[in-house]
């Protein structure tokens, strides 16, 4: 079931409101495209609270003006975040372990203390998205790539 304005996660009670309803969006969004929901929530609530320090004041005002209709609208997420749609995941060693992150993103999305818990979460998202996945060595080098893209 979609969340909305009157309903959603208890997690998200705190956030401001207009980072509540960008992630009432996000989750909405991820979870319609297989996510588990309780992956989707602080996912969901990680990027939206970036979109909010790089939104514009006019992209904030439509996010609060923003009725229930629009944020179960799977369109609307895709086309204020098409570059964490359409991008790969990425597996790098990270200073806490193994980091998850999409090409050309400016932070992981998550860090794991194992390689496989990061290949394996890595995976998921790229086949949710329908991308691609690179594993790359701790030295940087790249030990695999797998396409999970559609034809």
């Amino acid at each position: 079931m979609p969340w909305d304005t009157k309903d959603y996660p208890s997690s998200l009670k705190n956030l401001d409101p207009a980072i509540r309803k960008k992630a009432i969006e996000i989750a909405n969004a991820m979870v319609k495209d297989g996510y588990e929901e309780s992956r989707a929530i602080p996912i969901a609530t990680k990027q939206a609270k970036e979109w909010y320090e790089n939104a514009s004041k006019q992209e904030i005002k439509q996010i609060k003006q923003a009725g229930d209709q629009e944020l179960q609208s799977h369109k609307k997420y895709s086309s204020s975040r098409p570059e964490l749609m359409d991008k790969g995941e990425h597996v790098l060693a990270h200073e806490d372990g193994w980091a998850v992150q999409a090409e050309d993103a400016k932070r992981p999305s998550e860090v794991f203390s194992k390689k496989e818990e990061a290949i394996d979460r890595a995976r998921e998202i790229a086949k949710n998205k329908q991308t691609h996945l690179i594993v790359h060595k701790k030295d940087g080098a790249v030990q695999e790539k797998t396409s999970y893209e559609q034809k």
